[in-house]
């Protein structure tokens, strides 16, 4: 199945979009964190920042793909966005309840 550019367009703008929500969250938490001296929340928003780095080079290879390559790249980096805004919504279950 082919996407077209218009399709691809839309669909790293909202990846992205997705990403810089993860980021505000996470250094918002990242705060919260520090202010609070919730030391494994810290550690664990670290953690996610770099993985939210991994992510951003993903999308990145995304955008060059080929088009043979390019359903795998995508989903991919749907999982692994997914993962991230799980373990971020964790976190912040985590802060409030603290």
């Amino acid at each position: 199945m082919s996407v077209t550019n218009v399709a691809r367009k839309a669909i790293h703008d909202r990846i992205e979009a997705q990403i810089k929500i993860a980021q505000a969250k996470l250094e918002s938490l990242k705060a919260k964190a520090e202010s609070t001296k919730a030391k494994t929340e810290l550690a664990a928003i670290v953690a996610l920042l770099t993985k939210k780095q991994a992510i951003a080079q993903k999308v990145s290879e995304l955008k060059t793909s080929g088009e043979s390559t390019y359903e795998k790249a995508k989903s991919d980096v749907e999982a692994r966005i997914a993962e991230l805004e799980k373990s971020v919504e964790a976190i912040e279950a985590r802060l409030k309840a603290a």
